[in-house]
């Protein structure tokens, strides 16, 4: 047992308003403003060009508003002479001819068209439809799993937290109107997965100090439990918050998107393994009964003479 014992659970009730108050944020600016589709879910076109030489994308964008293209969103790919347009408007034959023209005159010299392509809108909510199903069906995995793994109220306490992560990173990018691509969709399943495996290390604590310290009250437990492990928590999120930092700020535009959502999953799911999953499991009223190894048929009966 530590020498010092941290009262996490003191701050319980705080810590369970500030979640409300932030889910209910995150879907108030959902309904309201919905989320900011790529052209990954809405439909557009996608078209690469190569430069002779390196090109201000500010230069870029300007040449492709004058030229009417207003919403074109461009980006670097790959090597600075590589540039990625990416419009709302439906393909054409004409489409990459006419970017390729607007291109060359802002450039003054020639440039290369690599690639055209186009997402329909039909295709783009099909994407939408089956990346929302995929965050549905992991929260029920996760449920069924940690129900087999430890008890029904761990599970229970697991969904909650991560349900509250995944609203909070889609509460964010829509208050802020960040572009919400399959690159974020990939990074909400990555935080349920992160996530998940700091809540998993908690609840085996606190199941093992259930079992330990049958004396103390369940709250003293949890608060055991959460100051063995925070050190490990800590220094995993760290660790995991310098990688993408670096990706966040050096690793481009393409990657922009990913890396900002793991970020914030990262921040809030640590927080939400420690006091969501925690402050849930005492909501549910969980005690040391609920987690007794059941005495296996003949165990407890005495040898006859």
């Amino acid at each position: 047992m530590p020498d010092k014992i941290i009262n996490f659970m003191g701050l319980r009730k705080i810590a369970a308003a500030l979640s409300i108050a932030f889910v209910v944020l995150s879907i108030g600016s959902l309904a309201v403003k919905g989320l900011n589709f790529g052209l990954d879910f809405t439909g557009g076109t996608l078209v690469e060009v190569v430069y002779e030489e390196a090109q201000s994308l500010d230069s870029v964008r300007s040449a492709l508003s004058d030229a009417g293209y207003e919403q074109a969103i461009v980006v670097n790919f790959g090597a600075d002479t590589d540039v990625l347009v990416r419009l709302p408007q439906g393909l054409s034959p004409e489409l990459g001819e006419q970017i390729l023209r607007v291109l060359e005159q802002s450039a003054g010299s020639a440039v290369e068209l690599r690639r055209i392509e186009f997402v329909g809108p039909q295709v783009g909510e099909q994407l939408r439809e089956q990346g929302g199903l995929a965050i549905l069906m992991a929260l029920v995995v996760v449920l069924i799993y940690i129900s087999m793994r430890f008890q029904l109220k761990f599970a229970f306490g697991a969904v909650v937290a991560l349900a509250h992560d995944v609203i909070i990173v889609l509460g964010i990018f829509s208050l802020f109107n960040f572009d919400f691509d399959l690159t974020v969709l990939g990074a909400l399943l990555a935080v349920i997965g992160y996530s998940l495996n700091d809540t998993i290390v908690v609840s085996d604590r606190i199941r093992e100090n259930f079992r330990k310290l049958r004396k103390q009250a369940s709250i003293d437990v949890i608060n055991i439990s959460l100051t063995e492990t925070l050190a490990r928590t800590l220094v995993t999120s760290l660790t995991t918050l310098l990688v993408l930092l670096a990706l966040l700020f050096a690793g481009g535009e393409m990657i922009n998107g990913f890396a900002k959502a793991l970020t914030i999953g990262v921040v809030v799911g640590t927080y939400s393994s420690i006091y969501v999953a925690a402050n849930f499991m005492l909501l549910l009223k969980l005690t040391k009964e609920d987690l007794m190894i059941p005495e296996k048929e003949g165990e407890a009966i005495d040898d006859l003479p």
